[in-house]
């Protein structure tokens, strides 16, 4: 009979010790957003002088029509991922931001007809809708805002700090938020430092900071240069950069850009992430349709 408790007993001390400490957590840590069915997607789109096809013309094909051709393959993308569901499971949406917004009344409402939501009420006419909406409004905003020649710029650094939590998260939602932009980060409302770190990056700075030899890495990392953090925990958003142009002169821009920028995804513990440098839409458009479909 003793020798029957002991067995019972060191039975359940070996299944205490093996137990995990802290279960919760282990379950949350193996979650694979991939695996979540209901996708909410955000477009933040860069309005500055980089669209400007006189400024930064380019005759194989003009940045922002790049641009356009992008949206049009995030929208694909999406709208490939509704038509798998059945229309009872639908609980999808993907909306167009600008920060700051424009104060041109017509730029907002176009902004509006592009933010699009999938419920089970949706019908296949409102699908077919939305694929219309996408095909021409894009184009709409960039014309609007080349015409008018008031670039706004795109303050990227604020947007994060103070509005990507409340515009791009959803809870049991995949959260993916493109960003169209050259990679340069500068708004006149938020440029300020805190030591080395910066709001803002630009060619004048890179330069200033001697960015320009093959070294720049372990300078960025010796004299602690790059963005000042803007948020915190943003574990379940996925981010994906199009469009980085550096300027010429300068071998290692590209790479000093995409370096400031994985650091600050990192210090915003965003885990998935790429940057993409303003290829044609043909050879970017798979990589897009291969992150909306959790594939990537």
């Amino acid at each position: 009979m003793k020798k029957l408790l002991y067995t019972v007993m060191a039975s359940v001390l070996l299944i205490a010790c093996g137990k995990p400490k802290d279960p919760v957590s282990q379950t949350i840590n193996s979650v694979d957003t991939k695996n979540i069915k209901d996708l909410n997607i955000s477009i933040l789109i860069d309005l500055s002088d980089r669209i400007d096809p006189q400024k930064n013309a380019n005759p194989t094909m003009e940045y922002f029509q790049r641009d356009i051709e992008y949206i049009k393959a995030i929208d694909k993308g999406f709208l490939d991922h509704i038509k798998t569901k059945k229309m009872i499971q639908l609980n999808d949406q993907m909306q167009v931001f600008f920060n700051p917004e424009p104060s041109d009344p017509k730029m907002n409402e176009l902004t509006k007809n592009l933010k699009v939501s999938f419920d089970r009420n949706t019908t296949k006419d409102n699908i077919d809708k939305v694929e219309k909406t996408y095909s021409s409004l894009p184009s709409q905003i960039y014309q609007s805002a080349i015409q008018d020649k008031k670039y706004i710029g795109s303050d990227i650094w604020e947007f994060f700090k103070n509005k990507v939590k409340d515009y791009c998260i959803k809870d049991n939602h995949r959260n993916i938020l493109f960003i169209l932009t050259d990679g340069y980060m500068y708004h006149k409302d938020s440029k300020f430092s805190e030591g080395k770190m910066t709001s803002y990056l630009t060619p004048e700075l890179i330069k200033s900071l001697r960015l320009t030899a093959s070294d720049y890495k372990s300078r960025i990392q010796s004299e602690k240069l790059g963005f000042i953090k803007a948020s915190d925990d943003l574990d379940n958003l996925e981010v994906i950069v199009l469009g980085i142009n550096p300027v010429k002169g300068n071998p290692f821009e590209e790479d000093v850009i995409k370096e400031y920028w994985e650091n600050w995804f990192k210090e915003m513990k965003i885990k998935n992430y790429q940057i993409k440098s303003a290829d044609l839409p043909s050879n970017l458009e798979p990589i897009i349709l291969k992150v909306i479909s959790g594939k990537s």
